[in-house]
């Protein structure tokens, strides 16, 4: 049974489905409008590593993954943010419409995935495609009391009618104080309580990304849509949640508020919230401000496989803050291609049985809290292991694989085989995508001709376009 450390008990605690057979898992995605950092990769790993761990126990996993899109504000850091969406700003630096911004990088999000062997989440709702729910949920909550509206004409979650406040983070309402001046520009507009965020807030003559309110045009807080999100497709009672500990407060608190009140059932809508902690690289905090932050491409350009990034996460816990380097990724590089190497010649020998003894180490480790540190040095064992037959560790490695995820029966030097659209028709690819969101379809329609005649064929899905080669 897989184990987790939970973050509200602070326990490692057994993950047992609600549904028998079925593990329903809650993913943070990410905020689209930049690159994703290596440090935000980690995270996402370990919605990963919990889906093959449970699937190899024959769990049915269902995964979803939101994409922020709006909402989410350039300054979060106070109780209740104000100031400018980050898309919008974004937007503004690249002379680019913000759906055109948010496609783009959540088509790099995806291929990024891709390059680290990331399986896909069952859905990626997007917050601009989800309004009406958050609209819905808002009004649930003003309706049962625990939402209002100020006297600026936002919409306020109350924090203080919600008792159980706090137990996610450790943070007390008593002891929470309006450290922001937009904090008390608020108080001072209508807000109740210093603590109370918005849910909805008013949108002035300029913005762009706004939508028609039972409270007037508007745009949604970045909190609600994670609420709307996961009670719509995964129901009331959802298994995991997984996150970066950055979002533990406010985001994660604030949402299991709103979603524990506007199910009202006196349980946790989330049964196991598990949070990654933070990557520093060469023992910095990655941050633009420090020039700090590298991605996927980064490595992908220095010649190294993204799969060695990969195994560079696997070797410290997913719960404990980790140190990156070139030189780890390099030595994790080298790593990969020596297993490869030694996995091609195992295959060429007779087959052999699985040896249970190390393949049960390494699923023992996984299940232990996401053991990954174990689980390479059972690995490492085996690779040096005499006694076990070559056909029966090509056998043992192959099963491994599953877990650790390192595509590890590919040839030394065979690149990877990620789906990349032409140079000329990724823009067109980007423009089309905005083009659908902003509902401008003979325009849609014209982008898609054009990728036609350039030999690429898109269509579109729940999920947004796809492209393939004519």
């Amino acid at each position: 049974m897989l184990r987790l450390t939970d973050t509200q008990t602070k326990a490692v605690r057994e993950v047992t489905p609600a549904t028998p057979g079925v593990l329903t898992v809650y993913a943070c995605g990410p905020t689209v409008y930049r690159y994703a950092h290596v440090g935000n990769h980690r995270t996402f790993l370990l919605t990963d590593l919990v889906r093959r761990t449970a699937e190899k126990r024959g769990l049915q996993v269902r995964v979803v993954q939101n994409i922020t899109d709006v909402g989410h504000l350039a300054d979060d850091t106070s109780l209740d943010s104000s100031g400018e969406d980050k898309l919008l700003t974004q937007a503004r630096l690249e002379d680019k419409s913000p759906f055109a911004i948010a496609r783009f990088y959540e088509d790099a999000f995806h291929r990024d995935l891709a390059l680290l062997n990331v399986r896909p989440a069952d859905d990626y709702p997007r917050a601009s495609e989800w309004i009406p729910s958050m609209i819905s949920l808002i009004s649930r909550l003003v309706e049962a009391g625990h939402a209002y509206v100020g006297g600026d004409g936002s919409v306020y979650f109350a924090a203080q009618s919600y008792d159980g406040y706090g137990r996610l983070s450790g943070n007390r309402l008593e002891d929470l104080r309006a450290g922001h001046r937009e904090d008390a520009e608020a108080l001072a507009a209508g807000k109740r309580f210093h603590a109370d965020w918005a849910l909805w807030k008013l949108a002035g003559e300029a913005r762009e990304m706004v939508w028609d309110s039972p409270w007037g045009t508007g745009f949604p807080g970045w909190h609600i849509e994670c609420s709307a999100m996961s009670l719509d497709l995964l129901g009331p009672v959802i298994d995991l949640h997984t996150g970066g500990i950055d979002l533990r407060f406010p985001h994660h608190e604030d949402e299991r508020a709103q979603s524990n009140t506007a199910v009202n059932t006196g349980a946790e809508v989330v049964r196991h919230w598990v949070h990654g902690e933070h990557l520093l690289f060469e023992g910095r905090k990655m941050a633009k401000s420090t020039g700090n932050v590298v991605l996927v491409s980064d490595v992908v350009d220095r010649g190294y496989d993204p799969l060695a990034l990969r195994l560079a996460f696997l070797s410290s816990r997913y719960r404990q803050q980790a140190n990156l380097s070139w030189d780890a990724i390099a030595g994790a590089d080298r790593t990969l291609a020596r297993w490869r190497t030694a996995v091609a010649a195992w295959a060429e020998q007779p087959s052999g049985p699985l040896a249970t003894d190390y393949s049960e180490a390494v699923l023992d480790a996984f299940e232990d809290d996401l053991d990954t540190p174990r689980a390479l040095q059972v690995v490492r064992r085996l690779e040096k292991d005499d006694a076990v037959e070559p056909g029966a560790k090509f056998e043992t490695f192959a099963w491994a694989d599953a877990l650790l995820g390192l595509d590890l029966a590919r040839l030394v030097g065979q690149p990877v085989e990620v789906a990349v659209p032409p140079d000329s028709a990724q823009e067109l690819l980007d423009q089309r995508a905005a083009a659908r969101a902003e509902k401008d379809f003979a325009a849609s329609d014209r982008l898609r001709d054009e990728l036609a005649g350039l030999g690429v064929a898109v269509k579109d899905t729940p999920a947004g376009q796809e492209w393939s080669p004519a």
